[in-house]
Protein backbone atom coordinates (compact mmCIF):
# COMPACT_ATOMS: atom_id res chain seq x y z
CA UNK A 1 0.00 0.00 0.00
CA UNK A 2 1.42 3.42 -1.14
CA UNK A 3 0.98 6.85 0.15
CA UNK A 4 -1.57 9.89 -1.33
CA UNK A 5 1.46 11.48 -2.35
CA UNK A 6 3.22 8.59 -3.67
CA UNK A 7 -0.15 7.86 -5.77
CA UNK A 8 -0.28 11.06 -7.19
CA UNK A 9 3.44 11.56 -7.97
CA UNK A 10 3.13 8.31 -9.78
CA UNK A 11 -0.41 9.25 -11.77
CA UNK A 12 0.98 12.25 -12.74
CA UNK A 13 4.02 11.12 -13.97
CA UNK A 14 2.24 9.28 -16.87
CA UNK A 15 0.61 11.35 -19.21
CA UNK A 16 -1.21 10.78 -22.50
CA UNK A 17 -0.34 12.27 -25.68
CA UNK A 18 -3.25 14.40 -26.78
CA UNK A 19 -3.31 15.54 -30.33
CA UNK A 20 -4.51 18.86 -31.44
CA UNK A 21 -7.46 20.09 -33.56
CA UNK A 22 -9.12 23.91 -34.99
CA UNK A 23 -12.69 24.65 -34.21
CA UNK A 24 -14.76 27.26 -34.57
CA UNK A 25 -14.82 29.92 -32.18
CA UNK A 26 -18.36 28.97 -31.35
CA UNK A 27 -17.63 25.88 -30.20
CA UNK A 28 -14.46 26.59 -28.34
CA UNK A 29 -15.66 27.18 -24.72
CA UNK A 30 -14.45 25.04 -22.49
CA UNK A 31 -11.91 23.16 -24.66
CA UNK A 32 -8.02 23.71 -23.79
CA UNK A 33 -5.77 25.93 -25.95
CA UNK A 34 -3.14 24.54 -27.82
CA UNK A 35 -1.16 27.81 -29.18
CA UNK A 36 0.13 31.01 -27.89
CA UNK A 37 -2.36 33.72 -28.61
CA UNK A 38 -0.67 37.43 -29.19
CA UNK A 39 -2.37 40.69 -29.68
CA UNK A 40 -2.20 41.45 -33.58
CA UNK A 41 -2.52 45.10 -33.13
CA UNK A 42 -2.33 47.68 -30.43
CA UNK A 43 -5.60 47.82 -27.74
CA UNK A 44 -6.96 49.68 -28.10
CA UNK A 45 -5.83 50.02 -32.08
CA UNK A 46 -6.95 53.77 -31.84
CA UNK A 47 -7.24 56.65 -29.67
CA UNK A 48 -10.64 56.04 -28.66
CA UNK A 49 -13.22 58.05 -27.20
CA UNK A 50 -14.92 56.74 -24.12
CA UNK A 51 -17.63 59.66 -23.32
CA UNK A 52 -20.59 61.00 -25.80
CA UNK A 53 -19.42 64.35 -25.94
CA UNK A 54 -17.35 67.11 -28.13
CA UNK A 55 -13.92 66.56 -28.84
CA UNK A 56 -11.49 69.53 -28.91
CA UNK A 57 -7.75 70.91 -28.76
CA UNK A 58 -6.84 71.79 -25.14
CA UNK A 59 -4.69 74.31 -26.09
CA UNK A 60 -7.81 76.34 -26.72
CA UNK A 61 -9.11 76.28 -23.58
CA UNK A 62 -5.95 76.75 -21.56
CA UNK A 63 -5.84 79.47 -23.85
CA UNK A 64 -9.11 80.73 -22.03
CA UNK A 65 -11.46 79.71 -24.56
CA UNK A 66 -14.93 78.23 -22.54
CA UNK A 67 -17.15 78.41 -26.13
CA UNK A 68 -16.40 76.05 -29.13
CA UNK A 69 -18.40 76.04 -32.32
CA UNK A 70 -19.21 72.62 -33.82
CA UNK A 71 -18.17 71.74 -36.94
CA UNK A 72 -19.67 67.97 -37.09
CA UNK A 73 -19.88 64.71 -35.87
CA UNK A 74 -17.64 61.69 -35.34
CA UNK A 75 -19.64 58.70 -35.35
CA UNK A 76 -18.26 55.03 -34.02
CA UNK A 77 -17.15 52.72 -37.12
CA UNK A 78 -16.19 55.82 -39.27
CA UNK A 79 -12.18 57.16 -40.28
CA UNK A 80 -11.23 59.97 -38.78
CA UNK A 81 -12.27 63.31 -39.23
CA UNK A 82 -10.02 66.52 -38.75
CA UNK A 83 -10.82 69.28 -36.55
CA UNK A 84 -10.71 72.31 -39.46
CA UNK A 85 -10.82 75.12 -37.01
CA UNK A 86 -8.46 74.80 -33.45
CA UNK A 87 -10.90 76.90 -31.63
CA UNK A 88 -13.80 74.86 -32.61
CA UNK A 89 -14.94 71.10 -31.37
CA UNK A 90 -16.75 67.67 -33.00
CA UNK A 91 -19.53 66.42 -31.83
CA UNK A 92 -17.87 62.19 -30.43
CA UNK A 93 -19.86 59.34 -29.68
CA UNK A 94 -18.62 56.57 -27.33
CA UNK A 95 -16.24 54.16 -29.14
CA UNK A 96 -14.88 56.50 -32.33
CA UNK A 97 -11.87 57.23 -32.95
CA UNK A 98 -10.94 60.34 -31.58
CA UNK A 99 -10.87 63.10 -34.35
CA UNK A 100 -7.55 64.21 -35.40
CA UNK A 101 -6.56 67.25 -34.07
CA UNK A 102 -8.39 66.69 -30.55
CA UNK A 103 -6.90 65.63 -27.96
CA UNK A 104 -9.66 66.03 -25.20
CA UNK A 105 -13.12 64.64 -24.73
CA UNK A 106 -16.22 66.40 -22.61
CA UNK A 107 -19.37 64.63 -21.77
CA UNK A 108 -22.72 66.24 -22.91
CA UNK A 109 -23.51 66.34 -19.48
CA UNK A 110 -20.98 68.59 -19.03
CA UNK A 111 -21.75 70.96 -21.85
CA UNK A 112 -25.19 72.96 -23.12
CA UNK A 113 -25.13 73.21 -26.36
CA UNK A 114 -26.64 76.58 -28.30
CA UNK A 115 -26.94 77.33 -31.74
CA UNK A 116 -24.18 75.07 -32.56
CA UNK A 117 -22.14 76.74 -29.91
CA UNK A 118 -21.13 74.27 -27.27
CA UNK A 119 -20.47 75.66 -23.67
CA UNK A 120 -18.70 74.35 -20.64
CA UNK A 121 -21.01 74.02 -17.41
CA UNK A 122 -18.48 72.17 -15.63
CA UNK A 123 -14.83 72.66 -14.81
CA UNK A 124 -12.15 72.33 -14.58
CA UNK A 125 -11.76 70.26 -17.74
CA UNK A 126 -8.48 67.84 -17.56
CA UNK A 127 -5.84 67.36 -20.98
CA UNK A 128 -6.68 63.98 -22.76
CA UNK A 129 -9.69 63.65 -20.36
CA UNK A 130 -12.45 60.84 -21.67
CA UNK A 131 -9.83 58.95 -24.70
CA UNK A 132 -8.88 56.01 -23.95
CA UNK A 133 -5.28 56.14 -25.90
CA UNK A 134 -4.13 53.42 -28.53
CA UNK A 135 -2.21 50.68 -27.04
CA UNK A 136 -3.03 51.67 -23.58
CA UNK A 137 -4.17 47.97 -22.39
CA UNK A 138 -1.45 45.74 -24.39
CA UNK A 139 0.64 46.32 -27.54
CA UNK A 140 1.11 44.72 -30.70
CA UNK A 141 3.23 41.00 -30.24
CA UNK A 142 2.58 41.08 -26.31
CA UNK A 143 1.26 37.26 -25.72
CA UNK A 144 -2.18 37.35 -24.64
CA UNK A 145 -3.27 33.83 -23.73
CA UNK A 146 -0.42 30.75 -23.03
CA UNK A 147 -1.39 27.17 -24.46
CA UNK A 148 -2.73 25.26 -21.63
CA UNK A 149 -5.53 28.35 -21.16
CA UNK A 150 -8.96 27.19 -21.00
CA UNK A 151 -11.23 29.11 -22.80
CA UNK A 152 -13.83 30.65 -20.85
CA UNK A 153 -15.96 33.50 -22.09
CA UNK A 154 -13.15 36.09 -21.21
CA UNK A 155 -10.47 34.32 -23.27
CA UNK A 156 -14.17 34.53 -26.12
CA UNK A 157 -13.31 38.03 -25.93
CA UNK A 158 -10.04 37.84 -26.63
CA UNK A 159 -9.73 35.55 -29.77
CA UNK A 160 -12.62 37.11 -30.88
CA UNK A 161 -10.58 40.26 -30.76
CA UNK A 162 -7.04 39.41 -32.40
CA UNK A 163 -9.19 37.15 -35.00
CA UNK A 164 -8.43 33.81 -33.78
CA UNK A 165 -11.56 32.67 -35.40
CA UNK A 166 -10.67 28.56 -35.57
CA UNK A 167 -8.38 28.18 -32.33
CA UNK A 168 -5.96 25.58 -32.36
CA UNK A 169 -7.14 23.25 -29.38
CA UNK A 170 -5.77 20.14 -27.23
CA UNK A 171 -8.22 16.72 -28.76
CA UNK A 172 -10.06 14.82 -25.74
CA UNK A 173 -9.76 11.84 -24.84
CA UNK A 174 -11.95 8.95 -25.58
CA UNK A 175 -13.24 7.27 -22.34
CA UNK A 176 -15.17 4.64 -21.15
CA UNK A 177 -17.16 4.51 -17.58
CA UNK A 178 -17.70 1.22 -16.49
CA UNK A 179 -19.74 0.05 -13.49
CA UNK A 180 -19.22 -3.66 -12.51
CA UNK A 181 -21.10 -5.72 -10.16
CA UNK A 182 -24.35 -8.26 -10.24
CA UNK A 183 -26.15 -5.71 -7.55
CA UNK A 184 -26.23 -3.28 -10.02
CA UNK A 185 -29.28 -2.48 -12.58
CA UNK A 186 -30.21 0.27 -14.70
CA UNK A 187 -30.99 3.64 -13.80
CA UNK A 188 -34.47 3.19 -15.18
CA UNK A 189 -35.14 -0.28 -13.95
CA UNK A 190 -37.29 -1.07 -10.58
CA UNK A 191 -34.47 -2.89 -8.07
CA UNK A 192 -34.98 -5.78 -6.24
CA UNK A 193 -34.51 -5.86 -2.39
CA UNK A 194 -31.07 -6.93 -2.53
CA UNK A 195 -30.01 -4.46 -6.19
CA UNK A 196 -29.32 -0.83 -6.49
CA UNK A 197 -29.74 1.40 -9.44
CA UNK A 198 -25.97 2.11 -11.09
CA UNK A 199 -25.44 5.96 -9.93
CA UNK A 200 -21.37 6.01 -9.89
CA UNK A 201 -21.18 5.60 -14.10
CA UNK A 202 -24.08 8.44 -14.14
CA UNK A 203 -22.03 10.77 -11.75
CA UNK A 204 -18.81 9.92 -13.34
CA UNK A 205 -20.42 10.59 -16.84
CA UNK A 206 -21.71 13.76 -15.47
CA UNK A 207 -18.48 14.69 -14.42
CA UNK A 208 -16.67 14.46 -17.02
CA UNK A 209 -18.87 16.42 -20.10
CA UNK A 210 -18.27 19.13 -17.26
CA UNK A 211 -14.93 18.90 -19.13
CA UNK A 212 -16.31 18.36 -22.60
CA UNK A 213 -15.61 14.10 -22.13
CA UNK A 214 -18.54 12.88 -23.81
CA UNK A 215 -17.97 9.31 -22.44
CA UNK A 216 -19.33 5.89 -23.73
CA UNK A 217 -21.01 4.10 -20.43
CA UNK A 218 -21.02 0.42 -19.68
CA UNK A 219 -22.21 -2.19 -16.92
CA UNK A 220 -20.81 -5.90 -16.48
CA UNK A 221 -21.15 -8.31 -14.43
CA UNK A 222 -18.92 -9.90 -11.70
CA UNK A 223 -17.94 -12.88 -14.01
CA UNK A 224 -14.52 -12.86 -14.98
CA UNK A 225 -15.08 -14.33 -18.63
CA UNK A 226 -16.84 -11.64 -18.97
CA UNK A 227 -15.07 -9.57 -17.78
CA UNK A 228 -12.14 -10.53 -19.78
CA UNK A 229 -14.29 -10.46 -23.22
CA UNK A 230 -15.56 -6.88 -22.50
CA UNK A 231 -12.69 -5.16 -21.24
CA UNK A 232 -10.76 -6.40 -24.44
CA UNK A 233 -13.21 -4.82 -26.42
CA UNK A 234 -13.55 -1.75 -24.39
CA UNK A 235 -9.76 -1.02 -24.41
CA UNK A 236 -9.62 -1.14 -27.91
CA UNK A 237 -11.38 2.19 -28.94
CA UNK A 238 -10.57 3.82 -25.65
CA UNK A 239 -7.78 6.25 -24.10
CA UNK A 240 -8.99 5.82 -20.70
CA UNK A 241 -11.15 3.46 -18.70
CA UNK A 242 -13.01 4.56 -15.72
CA UNK A 243 -13.97 1.53 -13.44
CA UNK A 244 -15.46 1.18 -10.18
CA UNK A 245 -16.03 -1.61 -8.13
CA UNK A 246 -14.43 -4.75 -7.98
CA UNK A 247 -10.97 -4.35 -7.18
CA UNK A 248 -10.96 -5.03 -3.54
CA UNK A 249 -10.75 -8.56 -1.84
CA UNK A 250 -14.13 -9.92 -2.29
CA UNK A 251 -14.73 -13.44 -4.10
CA UNK A 252 -15.82 -11.49 -7.01
CA UNK A 253 -13.44 -8.83 -7.19
CA UNK A 254 -11.41 -10.25 -10.42
CA UNK A 255 -10.77 -6.77 -12.11
CA UNK A 256 -7.02 -6.63 -10.62
CA UNK A 257 -5.94 -10.03 -12.25
CA UNK A 258 -8.41 -9.16 -15.32
CA UNK A 259 -6.71 -6.05 -16.50
CA UNK A 260 -2.96 -7.61 -15.92
CA UNK A 261 -4.42 -10.80 -17.83
CA UNK A 262 -5.49 -8.13 -20.73
CA UNK A 263 -1.77 -6.37 -20.78
CA UNK A 264 -2.59 -3.88 -18.20
CA UNK A 265 0.34 -3.11 -16.51
CA UNK A 266 -0.13 -1.73 -12.70
CA UNK A 267 1.55 1.05 -11.73
CA UNK A 268 -0.02 0.66 -7.67
CA UNK A 269 -2.96 -1.02 -5.83
CA UNK A 270 -4.34 0.16 -2.73
CA UNK A 271 -3.51 3.68 -1.38
CA UNK A 272 -3.27 4.13 2.31
CA UNK A 273 -6.58 6.70 2.75
CA UNK A 274 -9.67 6.87 3.84
CA UNK A 275 -12.32 6.05 1.57
CA UNK A 276 -10.93 4.86 -1.44
CA UNK A 277 -8.12 2.31 -0.46
CA UNK A 278 -8.73 -0.51 -2.92
CA UNK A 279 -7.60 1.90 -5.77
CA UNK A 280 -6.08 0.25 -8.62
CA UNK A 281 -4.41 2.46 -11.63
CA UNK A 282 -2.37 0.94 -14.53
CA UNK A 283 -1.49 1.60 -18.15
CA UNK A 284 -0.34 -0.01 -21.54
CA UNK A 285 2.24 2.34 -22.31
CA UNK A 286 1.45 5.72 -22.82
CA UNK A 287 -1.16 5.67 -24.83
CA UNK A 288 -3.67 3.64 -22.40
CA UNK A 289 -5.06 4.30 -19.16
CA UNK A 290 -7.09 2.71 -16.42
CA UNK A 291 -8.02 3.76 -13.02
CA UNK A 292 -10.30 1.11 -11.32
CA UNK A 293 -11.96 3.39 -8.37
CA UNK A 294 -13.40 1.33 -5.29
CA UNK A 295 -17.32 0.82 -5.63
CA UNK A 296 -18.77 2.72 -2.52
CA UNK A 297 -20.25 5.67 -4.54
CA UNK A 298 -18.08 8.63 -1.79
CA UNK A 299 -14.96 6.46 -2.90
CA UNK A 300 -15.61 5.83 -6.32
CA UNK A 301 -16.31 10.27 -6.26
CA UNK A 302 -13.85 10.71 -4.32
CA UNK A 303 -11.00 9.44 -6.28
CA UNK A 304 -12.13 10.86 -9.67
CA UNK A 305 -11.59 14.30 -8.68
CA UNK A 306 -8.55 13.91 -6.44
CA UNK A 307 -6.17 11.87 -8.99
CA UNK A 308 -8.42 11.76 -12.56
CA UNK A 309 -9.41 15.12 -12.86
CA UNK A 310 -5.57 16.41 -12.07
CA UNK A 311 -4.27 14.12 -14.45
CA UNK A 312 -6.52 14.96 -17.35
CA UNK A 313 -5.70 19.12 -16.52
CA UNK A 314 -2.06 17.66 -16.42
CA UNK A 315 -2.72 16.06 -19.83
CA UNK A 316 -4.26 18.94 -21.44
CA UNK A 317 -1.72 21.34 -19.77
CA UNK A 318 -3.18 23.19 -17.32
CA UNK A 319 -1.08 24.38 -14.59
CA UNK A 320 -1.21 22.52 -11.41
CA UNK A 321 -3.06 24.43 -8.80
CA UNK A 322 -4.24 23.57 -5.15
CA UNK A 323 -6.66 25.46 -3.01
CA UNK A 324 -6.50 25.52 1.32
CA UNK A 325 -9.72 25.82 3.42
CA UNK A 326 -9.60 26.34 7.09
CA UNK A 327 -11.66 23.63 9.62
CA UNK A 328 -14.70 25.63 11.20
CA UNK A 329 -14.34 23.43 14.58
CA UNK A 330 -12.12 20.65 16.10
CA UNK A 331 -12.19 17.30 14.17
CA UNK A 332 -10.80 13.94 15.16
CA UNK A 333 -9.99 11.17 12.88
CA UNK A 334 -7.89 8.35 14.93
CA UNK A 335 -6.09 6.28 11.61
CA UNK A 336 -2.49 6.07 10.17
CA UNK A 337 -4.42 6.53 6.77
CA UNK A 338 -5.11 10.14 4.70
CA UNK A 339 -8.67 10.92 5.74
CA UNK A 340 -10.61 12.50 3.02
CA UNK A 341 -13.34 14.71 5.09
CA UNK A 342 -17.07 15.61 3.12
CA UNK A 343 -17.06 19.53 4.40
CA UNK A 344 -19.15 22.50 3.44
CA UNK A 345 -17.31 25.25 2.52
CA UNK A 346 -18.04 29.53 3.01
CA UNK A 347 -16.57 32.55 2.72
CA UNK A 348 -16.61 34.95 5.95
CA UNK A 349 -17.17 38.68 6.15
CA UNK A 350 -13.33 38.61 5.93
CA UNK A 351 -13.19 36.57 2.74
CA UNK A 352 -11.78 33.45 4.59
CA UNK A 353 -12.72 30.06 3.39
CA UNK A 354 -14.06 28.01 5.76
CA UNK A 355 -14.74 23.81 5.88
CA UNK A 356 -17.60 22.54 7.49
CA UNK A 357 -17.34 18.85 8.34
CA UNK A 358 -20.24 16.48 7.24
CA UNK A 359 -18.83 13.10 7.51
CA UNK A 360 -21.94 11.96 6.79
CA UNK A 361 -22.65 7.69 6.77
CA UNK A 362 -19.54 6.07 5.44
CA UNK A 363 -18.48 5.59 1.76
CA UNK A 364 -21.53 4.42 1.25
CA UNK A 365 -23.70 7.29 1.68
CA UNK A 366 -24.23 8.94 -1.46
CA UNK A 367 -27.00 11.45 -0.47
CA UNK A 368 -24.49 13.14 1.38
CA UNK A 369 -22.91 14.22 -1.43
CA UNK A 370 -25.87 16.57 -1.68
CA UNK A 371 -24.67 18.40 1.80
CA UNK A 372 -21.16 18.90 1.26
CA UNK A 373 -19.44 20.42 -1.92
CA UNK A 374 -15.66 19.82 -1.60
CA UNK A 375 -13.42 17.15 0.38
CA UNK A 376 -10.88 18.30 3.43
CA UNK A 377 -7.43 16.49 2.77
CA UNK A 378 -6.53 15.26 6.35
CA UNK A 379 -2.70 14.18 6.64
CA UNK A 380 -2.46 10.74 8.22
CA UNK A 381 -0.53 9.36 11.58
CA UNK A 382 -2.59 12.05 13.57
CA UNK A 383 -5.75 12.33 15.44
CA UNK A 384 -6.64 15.59 16.49
CA UNK A 385 -7.19 19.05 13.60
CA UNK A 386 -7.91 22.08 15.61
CA UNK A 387 -10.31 24.62 14.02
CA UNK A 388 -8.67 27.14 11.89
CA UNK A 389 -5.89 24.60 10.80
CA UNK A 390 -5.70 25.24 6.87
CA UNK A 391 -5.81 22.08 5.03
CA UNK A 392 -5.53 21.11 1.39
CA UNK A 393 -9.37 21.57 -0.04
CA UNK A 394 -11.03 19.11 -3.09
CA UNK A 395 -13.84 20.71 -4.56
CA UNK A 396 -16.44 19.03 -6.82
CA UNK A 397 -19.31 21.76 -6.32
CA UNK A 398 -19.11 25.57 -6.85
CA UNK A 399 -17.82 26.92 -3.17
Amino acid sequence: MISVNEATSLILSTQLRLKKEHVNLQEASGRVLAMEIFADRNFPPFDRVTMDGIAFAFKAYEAGLRTFAIEGTQLAGEEAKSLQNSDAALEVMTGAVLPVGCDTVVPYEDIEITNGQAKFTVEPIREGQNVHKEGRDQKKGTKLLDTGTLIRASEIAVLATVGAAVPRVFCLPKVAVIATGDELVAVDDHPEPYQIRSSNSQALAAALQSWGVEPEIFHIKDDKESLQEQLGNILKPNDVLLLSGGVSKGKADYLPEVLESLQVQKIFHRVAQKPGKPFWFGRIGEKKFVFAFPGNPISTFMCFHRYFLPWLKACLGIAPTEQYAKLSEDFDFASPLTYFLQVKTHLDKDGVLWAQPRSGGGSGDLANLLYANAFLELPPNRQNFKKGESLRLITYNPL
